[in-house]
């Protein structure tokens, strides 16, 4: 073990996932939660909906600004750890709300500190990844800490202190893992000395740095639509999975906690298997098959009525599709832009998925769960599985596996990547 953490970017890879799982474990504190929460401060379920994407607006937004913000300072390090220090903090005063404006306020604020930490995040691990394993690398930065500690063991911990204790010091603990990630990026992320350039050597940059340049890559503005209903997809399951199971289908809020660790503990493995099949057979196979695949987590969560253990049996084969986060939403990007433009390109594609999937998703599904049901958001989950897997035929392959034999074919990298 200390033989491979003495690499460092195997070093990086270690602190940066553990990171970003820290920050999950504190924004999926609130969909967890809210069962308790809701019952304590009388919310509807379109205000749970709002206290969700509530976040993901200013996630959204301060991801790319302050992402770009990154890449023109050529710094990364001092963005990062500031904002993992202040979101923490949002942790300890989402304890303290004693109603549903001072929750909103506090999850505002959180979505900003959290914005810039996967772009700038990925930007790193984009920077200093051999690229044979940089799919892998990305895929394991961004989903096996965030899934392991935020949709894994978040669910166990958090509903066993709200069930047993209460909810407010569910998110006073929260809080203090990020602290010590804060501490792991000052002793063991180094600022970047030089660009490191991506797998797409060849392509001819835009003539300046302005939003307009980055739409003209044909795989950045698609994956920004993939984005949007991708997000969509995993925050609507997030928001109302727990609250169906304990309201419509009357499982007890251990179960429910199970039930949704059951949804990390598939992510975590996912967060290694699925990148590192997309840098053999190709990001574009990986993303259609496997969004195909997640279409069938809320069908099973509406309709399967067979044994406990066999639902979360297929929960976990189904929620497989986490894996395919990381691949359209920063390893294509990175194979695709300039590298000195990873870090806003990133934080444009999430932050348009946050937007529009993180912010109207869960606002229209709580609409929709009070006018039609509680399933009604988990059907509209499936039928954004299945736009993703359609939108994904259309990506440019950037595998630089797959981009070898395209090469070979008498297709140039260039080519399979360019406006």
């Amino acid at each position: 073990m200390r033989r491979w953490f003495s690499h460092y970017e195997n070093r990086l890879l270690f602190v940066l996932s553990l990171s970003f799982g820290f920050v999950f474990f504190d924004r999926n504190a609130m969909s967890f939660l809210a069962p308790f929460v809701a019952k304590d401060l009388n919310l509807s379920n379109t205000q749970i909906g709002l206290l969700v994407s509530a976040l993901s607006l200013t996630w959204a937004l301060s991801g790319y600004l302050l992402g770009a913000q990154s890449d023109r300072s050529g710094r990364r390090k001092p963005y990062l750890l500031v904002a993992v220090i202040v979101f923490s903090a949002c942790s300890f005063i989402s304890g303290l709300a004693g109603s549903f404006f001072m929750l909103l306020a506090a999850r505002l604020l959180m979505g900003v500190a959290e914005g810039p930490i996967l772009p700038i995040s990925q930007t790193l691990m984009a920077m200093n990844s051999t690229p044979t394993r940089r799919g892998q690398n990305m895929g394991i930065m961004q989903n096996f800490g965030s899934n392991l500690l935020g949709s894994c063991i978040a669910p166990l911990v958090l509903v066993a202190i709200a069930s047993h204790y209460d909810w407010r010091l569910a998110f006073f603990v929260a809080g203090i893992p990020g602290l010590m990630a804060a501490w792991l990026i000052w002793k063991y992320v180094k600022e970047p000395k030089a660009v490191i350039a991506p797998v797409a050597t060849t392509i001819t940059a835009p003539g300046n740095d302005a939003l307009r340049d980055l739409l003209r890559y044909r795989n950045v503005w698609l994956s920004m639509l993939i984005a949007c209903f991708y997000v969509a997809w995993m925050v609507l399951g997030w928001a109302f999975m727990p609250v169906y199971y304990m309201n419509e289908r009357h499982f007890s809020s251990t179960e429910m906690g199970i039930l949704m660790s059951v949804l990390g503990a598939s992510a975590t493995i996912c967060s290694y298997i699925v990148p590192a099949l997309s840098d053999r057979l190709g990001r574009r196979t990986v993303v259609v098959v496997f969004s195909l695949i997640g279409a069938l987590t809320p069908l099973a969560a509406l309709y399967f009525d067979g044994p406990f253990w066999m639902l979360c049996l297929i929960l976990f084969l189904t929620w497989s599709a986490s894996g395919v986060a990381p691949i359209f939403m920063a390893t294509i990007p990175s194979e695709t832009v300039p590298a000195h433009r990873i870090a806003a390109c990133v934080g444009l594609v999430m932050g348009m998925g946050e937007i529009v999937g993180g912010v109207l998703s869960p606002i229209a599904g709580g609409w929709l769960a009070d006018i039609a049901g509680l399933s009604a958001p988990l059907m509209l989950q499936a039928a954004c599985a299945v736009v993703v897997g359609l939108l994904g035929l259309w990506l440019h392959e950037t595998a630089p596996l797959r981009a070898k034999h395209s090469q070979q074919d008498g297709l140039t990298v260039k080519d399979a990547t360019r406006p």
